[in-house]
């Protein structure tokens, strides 16, 4: 008899679930009236900065497990879910206590911020499950299963870092303060 790795699925599809439809929902949400004791435009900054850290965590955890440096690998993933999951915390509470920022340029810098905005989006909705299955089947040392979903993984959450802040960079001077 041969010990089953354990499954994480159950887990994986409700925290998919979750937190997409909690983003999803705070678009539809009325703006928070209430009397806010701190700058809230803080927070997309913060964003930006948990993005990059993400980011530079996931490249450092890609160049750990090329040198097959396992346990440096562990930690900086670890390290990136982190920054994730602090990232996705600040999110939701700016985009509950205020509504959404519209980019204010034009032409074809408006069209590159577009296009940016909708792959970023897309690809986070798509990254919360795959990073989630990726993590798993490390724990779980499924270490085939993992190589394999972990090459399309890395890729794509490193564009989704990267262009959370691109996306921040470009909308930034229009925010209302």
């Amino acid at each position: 008899m041969t010990d089953k790795p354990r499954s994480y699925t159950g887990l994986i599809v409700t925290l998919s679930i979750v937190i997409n439809a909690l983003v999803a929902l705070l678009f539809f949400l009325p703006e928070y009236d209430g009397d806010l004791q701190f700058d809230v435009y803080v927070l997309p900054l913060l964003n930006a900065i948990l993005n990059s850290f993400t980011f530079i965590f996931l490249t450092a955890s890609l160049f750990f497990i090329k040198q097959k440096n396992i346990r440096m690998h562990r930690r900086f993933i670890y390290a990136a879910f982190t920054t994730t999951a602090l990232f996705l915390l600040s999110y939701v509470t700016y985009h509950y206590l205020t509504e959404s920022t519209s980019y204010g340029g034009s032409g074809v810098m408006k069209g590159i911020y577009l296009f940016i905005l909708l792959t970023h989006v897309l690809l986070a909705i798509v990254i919360v499950p795959l990073a989630l299955t990726t993590l798993a089947r490390g724990l779980t040392m499924q270490v085939e299963k993992h190589r394999k979903i972990a090459r399309w993984t890395m890729p794509l959450w490193l564009y989704v870092s990267l262009t959370g802040v691109i996306v921040y960079l470009m909308i930034s001077p229009y925010y209302a303060n």
